[in-house]
């Protein structure tokens, strides 16, 4: 096994699996809350490349030359875009069909899904797109043949993604609306007994999901430049089956289930074959599935009586 191949895979899993895992937090928080699984996600995170295309036009017109501070404001752009959106597919999709099955959320946010992603089809058109390179430059191990690299660009994906995941646990575990996110987690009904307005905690939380999707579709794009409005549907398949590995309704298993993925994908594509990568992944997941079904840190569903 060639010692800088591996370096350069694990390098490759550890960004592709940062991503995986921001991602994969939208679906394990509003599963955790509402029980339900958000399939309409995947496409805030294809929002949220093309506002990154919209967004570092605008701003490069405006006259804001540092890449530092192109990224920054983007990503924050970005955010309360896709945010936004979180809330509306939470007031439109879901609560009406809060009482009713589990079939027809499910259904809904297929419906969102395709919406969206016909929506972008038409006023954005087809073709890939793509944003120039803002980050030039990486870092180097070993001599001038033998070597792998780290880009700069992939420090950042790395550095913020661990950052937001720290910065998303922080809040809810010691703020006011991380308390209610659990309360009304744990028993909702109750929570509203006691004052806390489980609707707005509800969408609070899908807006969270979203702005996290958000980080991880900005990073990505600015990583590799093009991108089209069929990229989210693959990227959320891949981050559900993250969360799932990790145990959905678990934010440090989201991030645990993304990075197991992603390196799993990378070592896999990189000494075995790269056209059955997808395989693999969803094999991984069924091996989980069969041996451990509540994930690797979820905890099994108890029953209320």
């Amino acid at each position: 096994m060639d010692f800088y191949v591996l370096g350069q895979q694990l390098v490759n899993g550890l960004v592709l699996g940062a991503t995986y895992g921001l991602v994969a937090v939208g679906y394990t928080m509003v599963y955790g809350i509402i029980g339900m699984i958000n399939f309409a996600h995947g496409e805030i995170y294809m929002l949220s490349a093309y506002l990154t295309a919209i967004g570092v036009s605008v701003l490069s017109y405006w006259g804001f030359g540092s890449p530092w501070a192109l990224i920054a404001l983007t990503l924050l752009f970005a955010m309360a875009i896709t945010s936004l959106y979180g809330v509306v597919i939470e007031r439109l999709a879901y609560r009406p069909l809060r009482g009713s099955n589990r079939l027809a959320p499910l259904i809904s946010a297929i419906g969102v899904s395709l919406i969206l992603q016909n929506y972008v089809q038409l006023s954005q058109g087809a073709r890939n797109q793509g944003v120039p390179t803002l980050i030039d430059g990486a870092l180097r191990f070993g001599d001038q043949e033998h070597f792998f690299q780290i880009t700069y660009m992939q420090v950042v994906i790395i550095v913020v993604a661990f950052i937001s995941m720290l910065g998303l646990n922080l809040i809810v575990r010691y703020t006011t609306l991380g308390r209610a996110c659990r309360a009304v987690q744990q028993d909702r009904e109750m929570a509203q007994i006691l004052g806390i307005h489980a609707d707005r905690i509800i969408a609070a939380v899908f807006a969270m999901g979203a702005a996290m999707a958000a980080v991880a579709g900005v990073l990505i794009t600015l990583n590799y430049g093009s991108f089209d409005f069929f990229v989210g549907f693959i990227t959320g398949i891949k981050a559900f089956t993250a969360a799932v590995l990790g145990g959905i309704g678990s934010l440090p298993g989201a991030m645990l289930g993304g990075v197991l993925l992603g390196l799993a994908e990378s070592l896999f594509s990189g000494f075995v074959n790269s056209d059955y990568k997808d395989v693999f992944a969803f094999g991984l997941l069924v091996a989980i599935l069969i041996f451990r079904p509540s994930g690797l840190l979820g905890k099994p569903i108890v029953e209320k009586v």
